[in-house]
Order: C-alpha cells, then structure tokens, then sequence
C-alpha cells in the first residue's frame, strides 16, 4: 500500500501504548459484550494488533501514497496493483468521513467534505476519491487532537477547488474544477456563450461579459456570437456584443461570412440596418483617425445612438 516508502515500527511506542491504554481495554470489553468481535476472537491478541498499528512509523510520502491509494480505488499508483479490495475501500473512506477527525469529525465533514484521518504528530490524510491523496503535517494541535493548519488547509481546499462532496460539478461556477482539462473548459464557456447568443438571452451574455469572458471568440468555424445572434434576428443581442463588449463588428467565419451577411442571408432587416449604420459610423471614426483628427466620442450604452 506505501509502495515501497519508508515504513518502520517503534517497539518502545508500542510497549507504553500497551501500559497506557485503561479506556482503549474498557472499549474493547464492552464492545465484546456486546458481541461485535468474531467468535472466539482474543481480546488481548486484537489490543496488541491495534497497539502494533499506532506504533508504525512513516514520513508524509508514505502516508500520501496511501491515501493516493485509498483514492485510486485500492490500485496503489506507484506499483499499480490492487492492494485493497474496491468495497473495503468504500468502507475505509466511509468511516474516515464519519470519524477520521476525533471529536471535530461532524464539523470537519460539514465545512470540508472529504474522507481524512489525523494524528496526535500532527499528520493528516487527505482523500479526494478518484484524484488524489494528500498527506500534511503540522505538529501544532487544536483542542480536538487536529492539525490546527491541516485543518485550515483543508478548508482553503475546498473554498478554492469544487473537492467537497457535496459540490455540484456542473453548476458551481465560483470554485475550480482541475479534473477538467483546460480545453474542455474553455469549450464549454464558449459553447454558453454562443448558445445564450442563439437564443436571444441578453441576461446570461451579460453573465458571460462580466466573468471577464473574450466575447469576440469563436467556435471551430470561426463563428462568433455576433455572427448567432444576426442570424437569428436577436437585435437587441447584437447591440449588447457591440456597444457594451465592444466586440468586433465584422468578424469572418470559415466561409468569409459577415454578421451583417447572415442577417441579411436570413431576412432580418432590423438587425441588418443597425449593423451597416455601426460600421459606416466605425468606418467614419477611422477615417477621421487616418486624418489626424480625433473620433467624435461616443456613449457605447446609448440606444438612441441611430435614432
């Protein structure tokens, strides 16, 4: 499971776990009362394998390829085999969400999310099932036993990345999602854009403007939201991309099509008569340029700039 990392065993923690361990005896006792061992389980041999486990000694490699193994479905990532079964996995991650962080377990999985074990050496194990494992260790303690600044990091974590359980992946636009690749994500903005364009939604383009999006991009053809938006007769879309997002009004696509081209292509006169009026006043306010003389200012937000 450590895939080859350091992992050692300290004999003299062990024998004073075994000296100092009334309450962990008084557990396991009523916990065989109440019949939770197998039959003809010994007490003492499962205090002593408990004992064994809180003596191992490992450093943060270790214990992160552990947790990235916890997060790889029990299929270690440095010798790829399966070390651990696929339902003890689940298991494992279950109670670790539940009860990995002592008594701060139910805040810890209300703010953060994620299955995480701690130590008193101030180590904690992180599990982001199907991405990653981490390990942290900071030796300063809160009252609960914690790591005060692995508990702090990880609530940064899932401030800043969609990592938290209960996330919704697709519609949490404030938080980033690195399991998605780059291109993928850009793909999808884009494809917003355009459809919002298509469908006349001036409320969700200017959501698109003010998340700071490119709105002159373009799809694998080459079309904008302009050239959408004139081709569907959305006027007052078209004045949105131009006055307010300053957009370029006569982009080209694959087939050396205008905005101005599809809203004629598809009859939409309004449109095409508020975009031949644009460019005759941009080809004026470039002419004026060329000549020396500074363009007349506009007020990119008055409609009654044509009137």
């Amino acid at each position: 499971m450590a895939g080859g990392e350091y992992l050692g065993f300290n004999n003299a923690t062990f024998l004073s776990e075994r000296e100092a361990a009334d309450r962990n005896y008084a557990i396991g006792f009523y916990m065989k009362e109440n019949k939770c061992y197998p039959e003809k389980a010994n007490l003492k041999d499962i205090m002593d394998f408990y004992f064994q486990m809180c003596s191992l000694e490992v450093n943060c490699e270790t214990v992160g390829v552990m947790a990235a193994t916890l997060a790889n479905g029990g299929i270690c990532p440095i010798t790829g085999q399966q070390v651990i079964d696929t339902h003890s996995v689940r298991d494992v991650l279950s109670l670790m969400h539940s009860c990995g962080m002592y008594d701060y377990s139910g805040q810890f999985a209300f703010k953060v999310g994620l299955p995480a074990k701690s130590g008193v050496s101030g180590t904690t194990m992180i599990v982001v099932p199907n991405v990653m494992g981490i390990c942290l260790w900071s030796p300063p303690l809160d009252a609960y036993g914690n790591s005060v600044r692995g508990v702090q990091f990880c609530e940064e974590l899932v401030r800043v990345f969609n990592f938290h359980h209960y996330d919704n992946l697709r519609h949490t636009t404030q938080k980033r999602d690195p399991r998605r690749q780059k291109y993928e994500t850009k793909g999808l903005k884009i494809v917003g854009l355009l459809f919002s364009a298509a469908s006349g939604d001036v409320t969700a383009m200017r959501r698109h403007y003010l998340s700071g999006m490119d709105m002159g991009q373009s799809d694998y053809d080459g079309r904008t939201a302009l050239h959408l938006a004139a081709a569907e007769g959305h006027l007052e879309c078209v004045e949105f991309l131009l006055k307010v997002c300053g957009v370029d009004h006569k982009p080209q696509d694959r087939w050396g099509h205008t905005p101005l081209d599809e809203a004629h292509a598809f009859g939409h006169a309004d449109v095409a008569e508020f975009l031949e009026k644009w460019e005759s006043m941009r080809d004026e306010d470039i002419h004026i340029e060329s000549g020396g003389r500074h363009p007349r200012k506009l007020n990119p937000t008055d409609k009654n700039l044509f009137d």
